[in-house]
């Protein structure tokens, strides 16, 4: 939660999901008039009609959203609405709407699929349904290197001392060669992979890397 806004909590529900590298200055940078708006349109229940630039260089059509929450996930403001077109929960940053119309038809707010606020926002940001906090992959391997070395760079892991120089670490990912490409970046020897999925993209990930290193890129001279 971002300090400032501590007086609308008795006009929204407004959560804030764990995260280790919280930036609370760029939750900030929103409208603060627009979060005003999204907060009581919340609290009255409306349903909503906006604009939501995904990103820069595209569009998208107009949306309609019944809006549950205002939160704040690793230094951002999102709007958690139960989406008519896509029938089903989604996410939307806060800095990219742009509200079209007011006043809309009132409802009755529906169950999330998890009634913790926050372990459903992880858990979507994650790449799960929801209903779990914890992420879609998980698996473990021994590094070389001392739990001491590896820990300040392990946030969302569990680093476990096996010795002056080796560690295990248990880590989750949205995919396993995510995991595995997460276990390579400490730049150590890796033993003990498990389970025999993440063993198998470690492989897959060798394949790609050893393709990448044979591959030719012809050097065009400047000018």
């Amino acid at each position: 939660m971002v300090e400032p806004w501590a007086s609308l909590s008795h006009r929204a529900l407004i959560s804030s999901a764990p995260s280790p590298r919280t930036d609370t200055h760029a939750a900030t940078t929103t409208d603060p008039q627009l979060l005003l708006t999204l907060a009581e349109i919340i609290r009255a229940r409306e349903e909503l009609r906006f604009d939501h630039q995904p990103a820069a260089g595209t569009s998208a059509p107009p949306r309609r959203a019944q809006p549950h929450h205002l939160l704040t996930w690793r230094g951002k403001w999102y709007l958690l609405a139960c989406d008519f077109d896509r029938e089903d929960w989604r996410t939307f940053r806060a800095d990219r709407i742009s509200v079209r119309t007011l006043n809309g038809p009132r409802f009755t707010p529906r169950p999330l699929p998890n009634d913790d606020v926050s372990a459903f926002i992880t858990g979507r940001f994650r790449g799960t349904d929801g209903t779990t906090a914890d992420w879609p992959c998980r698996g473990e391997a021994v590094l070389h290197l001392s739990a001491h070395a590896v820990a300040p760079f392990t946030p969302d892991g569990m680093v476990e001392e096996l010795g002056p120089d080796r560690c295990r670490v248990i880590l989750g990912s949205w995919s396993w060669t995510g995991l595995a490409a997460a276990l390579g970046r400490y730049d150590t020897e890796i033993d003990a992979v498990s389970p025999p999925r993440l063993a198998t993209a470690f492989a897959l990930l060798a394949e790609r890397h050893a393709h990448a290193a044979q591959a030719k890129t012809d050097v065009v001279p400047p000018g």
